[in-house]
């Protein structure tokens, strides 16, 4: 579905295009086409090869989409992949894609699988004339800028999430729980991972050294979203130990608490077991066991097997088995 189709010179925007009417505009001077589509069709995106020129292996990714985070040079053009990161209601996370074609002389952006639009970006660079003139470039940048800083959202929410987990780490009956809640967590933390990663290793290609003509004007626009993607990724890689590191002491205080139940049972196991050892010498009926026939030996049996009983009993909780 087409959402947009404009043409700008030198910085300003000059008119709203038709599809028919995009080679016009491409053939003037100082001019460039921003086309953005979403959920492109296989025929629309057809028409688009045909119009840009656009190199077939590059269409066939978009086409399929479900393509890793990355910036290909096609020669004349390049061709750049971004995860669209978004957070459901119920707390788990979306993950789109936008695939965006930049030559000289256009933009085409083709978004996929999510509601995240793009049309404050088209806004921003609008009412930045001078910014804009730099023409496809910019657009990349602001393309990309616009991607990476809805990441920083994302990652607060986990950490929030994760200091929440933390707190409630502590309560025993929350012990079993929270690490289910952890490992569902980190999961979330690496699909933000697979999106950041490759997307600061296409992106340092973009500052310094060979560059597209068309993105030279533009290094240091790149070098701030080189830069706060190598900070995202920081942030990621501390989460994540943070995360692991909870994990496992969650695990140990399982098994600290499984250890304290052990210890109970175990304390409770030997006051009965002197109970039994008594009851069973005192239960073998014997024709020679002078207790048998002693008025007292009955109340003596039971006041010698309580007494040991509760001398076990301070024992242990002196040890604080109990």
């Amino acid at each position: 579905m087409l959402i947009t189709c404009t043409a700008y010179r030198d910085g300003n925007k000059i008119a709203d295009v038709e599809i028919d009417s995009i080679d016009e505009y491409l053939r003037q001077p100082q001019t460039f086409v921003w086309v953005a589509f979403q959920d492109a069709t296989a025929q629309e995106l057809q028409v688009m090869q045909a119009t840009f020129g656009l190199h077939d292996l590059a269409v066939e990714d978009a086409m399929h989409g479900h393509q890793r985070p990355k910036i290909e040079d096609y020669g004349s053009m390049l061709f750049t992949v971004m995860h669209l990161v978004e957070r459901l209601p119920e707390g788990g996370l979306n993950v789109g894609e936008v695939a965006v074609f930049t030559g000289s002389n256009f933009v085409l952006s083709i978004r996929n699988r999510s509601r995240q639009g793009f049309l404050n970006v088209r806004r921003r660079c609008e009412q930045e004339p001078g910014l804009l003139r730099h023409g496809s470039g910019f657009v990349l940048y602001a393309l990309m800028d616009a991607v990476v800083d809805r990441y920083f959202p994302i990652l607060d929410g986990f950490e929030s999430e994760l200091e929440g987990i933390e707190a409630e780490m502590f309560a025993q009956a929350a012990v079993r729980s929270s690490i289910q809640r952890l490992y569902e967590l980190k999961r979330r933390v690496m699909l933000l991972k697979h999106a950041v990663a490759p997307l600061l290793e296409g992106t340092s290609r973009l500052h310094g050294g060979r560059v597209p003509p068309f993105c030279a004007g533009v290094q240091d626009h790149f070098r701030d979203v080189i830069d706060h993607l190598t900070r995202i990724n920081g942030q990621i890689d501390t989460l994540r130990d943070t995360i692991t590191t909870a994990i496992q002491v969650n695990l140990s205080m399982v098994t600290i608490a499984d250890s304290e139940i052990t210890k109970k049972l175990a304390a409770y196991a030997s006051i009965f077991a002197v109970c039994t050892a008594f009851a069973g010498i005192w239960g073998m009926n014997f024709e020679r066991m002078p207790e048998l026939q002693w008025r007292f030996g009955y109340p003596l049996a039971l006041g010698i097997m309580a007494s040991t009983c509760g001398v076990l009993f301070w024992w242990f909780r002196k040890l604080r088995w109990l």
